[in-house]
């Protein structure tokens, strides 16, 4: 069974920077996709970041330009790096990694680790 454990979250002021990561363990397929998906209080779920299967990076528009996400397979590490928070980026921020396609319906899910940008 495939674990992912999400670190980093924490309260930042506006403008600030968090670096969120995820350690990955039990996977054995050569290629899968990663996302970091978050939810806010009364909002849906969304995803804000995915490498896909093939490695390519893709980004929300809500941080484009702002967060950057990576993926090392050596260390089996996903990491998120936020900068120039903004107290909308406020959430439960998620680590997803399924075989084929990161949506909503991934298959597998950390715990979630808290955000919270202070205005």
């Amino acid at each position: 069974q495939v674990q992912l454990v999400e670190s980093g979250g924490g309260s930042v002021q506006a403008g600030g920077t968090l670096t969120l990561s995820c350690s990955v363990s039990r996977v054995y397929w050569s290629q899968y996709c990663m996302a970091w998906f978050r939810q806010a209080p009364g909002k849906e779920r969304e995803r804000v970041a995915q490498v896909d299967s093939s490695g390519v990076r893709s980004y929300s528009d809500q941080v484009k330009g702002r967060f950057a996400v990576s993926k090392d397979n050596t260390k089996q590490l996903f990491s998120l790096q936020m900068n120039s928070l903004k107290p909308e980026d406020t959430a439960v921020y998620f680590c997803v990694l399924d075989r084929w396609s990161c949506g909503a319906d991934a298959r597998y899910w950390g715990q979630g680790t808290q955000v919270t940008v202070s205005s």
